[in-house]
């Protein structure tokens, strides 16, 4: 059985991201087009009986970093995602997965949007391996009780790194 991993066809492990994955907010100064990158896995462990999938930026400067996205109750046989699968409707995630609120307060992936001029931001992508079928939440918990469950039901996870910056 191959180790635990995730990636992206996208961009290379600690590569950049592109506008293509940029948020889409004058408020943010960013004009993307918000698509979620296409994902690939494997070597999930066989007592997996689900998946989640979280993405964090730690250097955004908020105090407690920024949540882009956060799904839960993936099917533990899915080992992929396509480009765009986060987006609002859900209608590209496998049935049964379900997407909370991400920090922007928008349901979905949030791209990226770091302040103008900072360093390059990391973006981590966490693929996690869950030890129950399906999580307690629906579309009214908020991510933090949402990765609170994703954590508690943790089996093992993965991680792949993508970076973006604006100058």
């Amino acid at each position: 059985m191959a180790d635990f991993r995730i990636w992206s066809d996208e961009f290379a492990a600690n590569g950049y991201l592109s506008k293509t994955h940029e948020f889409d907010q004058q408020a943010f100064g960013v004009d993307g087009e918000n698509l979620s990158p296409a994902l690939q896995w494997e070597g999930v462990p066989p007592e997996a009986e689900s998946l989640a999938l979280t993405v964090y930026d730690p250097d955004a400067p908020t105090g407690s970093g920024f949540w882009h996205w956060v799904v839960a109750n993936i099917p533990a046989g899915t080992h992929s995602l396509p480009q765009n699968a986060g987006k609002a409707d859900g209608s590209l995630l496998p049935a049964g997965a379900l997407q909370l609120r991400n920090d922007y307060g928008t349901v979905g992936f949030g791209g990226t949007a770091p302040p103008r001029g900072d360093k390059a931001h990391r973006y981590i992508f966490r693929i996690h391996a869950l030890k129950a079928a399906h999580l307690p939440v629906d579309s009214a918990t908020t991510n933090a009780v949402a990765r609170f469950m994703i954590h508690l039901n943790e089996i093992d996870s993965a991680t792949y790194t993508g970076l973006y910056e604006l100058k």
